[in-house]
């Protein structure tokens, strides 16, 4: 199954904890998010929750996450946040190995066109086995 845009576009929620002294910590990450590579949209509703609407070929959930902690903020650490986002990161994992994307990697879309003209029948393959190409 080839993977279209709509498969890639994520929605999903950030949520910080209370306790930090810049009360309007969504709204600060929310400037500071808005216009990155592969973000295409972020909204916030209240102090302490934004939506961040991104693309999985470019950006991931986690390495969203890592800028804002590394930027100082403090990320909502309740158990059921914690499991929430493991899970989203293993899935999106998954999901960028799966399209031909390492670990890191940024925009593995031409990964994934290569990939599909290696598998489609066309006349630039050698018909003949490996063991007889090694020995011309």
């Amino acid at each position: 199954m080839l993977h279209t845009p709509d498969n890639l576009n994520r929605k999903r929620d950030i949520s910080f904890c209370v306790l930090h002294p810049d009360e309007n910590q969504a709204g600060t990450a929310s400037a500071l998010l808005e216009g990155l590579d592969g973000i295409d949209h972020v909204e916030h509703s209240n102090d302490h929750q934004i939506t961040v609407h991104y693309s999985l070929d470019i950006v991931t959930l986690e390495a969203i996450e890592a800028l804002l902690v590394d930027r100082g903020f403090h990320l909502d650490n309740s158990l059921l946040q914690r499991m929430r986002r493991a899970l989203i990161h293993y899935t999106e994992e998954n999901q960028r190995r799966n399209l031909g994307c390492g670990r890191g990697e940024s925009n593995c879309a031409s990964k994934l066109f290569v990939k599909q003209y290696q598998q489609r029948e066309h006349g630039c393959k050698d018909a003949r086995p490996s063991h007889w190409r090694r020995y011309l």
